[in-house]
This record gives C-alpha cells, structure tokens and sequence, in this order.
C-alpha cells in the first residue's frame, strides 16, 4: 500500500515501465491511482524516508477530483516553502505541508499532468525543515500508459 493513502485492497491495474497503477474502495467508490518513485535522489541527508509522486482520480466526488498530483517527500518540508517540478522548459510550484507537496489548482495539476505525458523526465527540488536541500529525478517513461490505465478504470475523459 502506498503511504498517505486510506487503507484498503488494492486492485493492480498494471506496472508500466517506472509507474505503477492500482485501484481501491473509497466509501464503495473507486480511486484510482498511478505511482512512481525517482529514479535519482540527491541532497546531503543522512536519513530519509520514502518518496513518492502519485495522480489520484476521485471521479465521484464532488466536485469531481481528478489528476490530483501530490508528491510525499520522506521529511518534513520547511515551512512555507515551495517544491519545484520542472518538466522541460515547465516549472510548477507546489506548495508543501508537512511532507506532502501539491499543485495550488486543478488547472495546475491538469496542466503538470499534460507536462508529464509528453515529457520523459521530471525534476523536484525541495528544502526539508533542517535546511537540507533535494533534488529528486523521476523518469517519465511509462506514464502515458499508466494514467491511461487509471483513466479506464475510473471512467475519466
């Protein structure tokens, strides 16, 4: 099970590449979710815990929830700091709470989620609440396929 996500059975939906895509029951609702680690993780830490970037789709709720981008990091982020993604010649700040990060708007995540399907690599940095700078590196491969993958099983457009 993916960290920060309710406790429940998963059902895969498929690894595609760096990505993975599963599905679970939320309330007797469907969310569907695609996940991947980075491949390169850089910063002079000496203990992190694990980092994840996950695309939610809560196609039922309302109002509607999908390609909610939120990225785990395995620390706790400074206070009132940004992370930046940059994909291509794209940067997104997302502001952090705690040891989540996240897109300001949905119109942010729909375009970030754009970014992602037709780039090949994704960059993150950060600062933890210690100061500690981050840079963390996710291949791109294999997301197209895996966010098609939870757009079928969530019935998004």
């Amino acid at each position: 099970m993916a960290p920060g996500l309710v406790a429940a059975e998963e059902k895969p939906l498929g690894t595609f590449k760096d990505w993975q895509a599963y599905s679970f029951e939320e309330g007797g609702k469907t969310v569907c979710v695609v996940w991947g680690t980075p491949q390169k993780e850089t910063g002079d830490y000496t203990k992190r815990g694990s980092v994840r970037l996950f695309v939610a789709h809560r196609a039922w709720a309302r109002p509607k929830r999908v390609n909610e981008i939120s990225i785990e990091t395995g620390y706790t982020y400074k206070e009132y700091s940004d992370a930046v993604a940059t994909i291509g010649s794209e940067k997104f700040d997302m502001f952090t709470d705690g040891d989540t990060a996240w897109n300001r708007a949905p119109e942010d995540d729909a375009k970030m989620i754009r970014a992602m399907r037709i780039g090949t690599e994704m960059v993150v940095a950060a600062e933890s609440n210690r100061g500690t700078k981050t840079v963390d590196t996710y291949s791109l491969l294999g997301f197209t396929a895996a966010h098609n993958a939870i757009n079928d099983a969530c019935d998004v457009k």
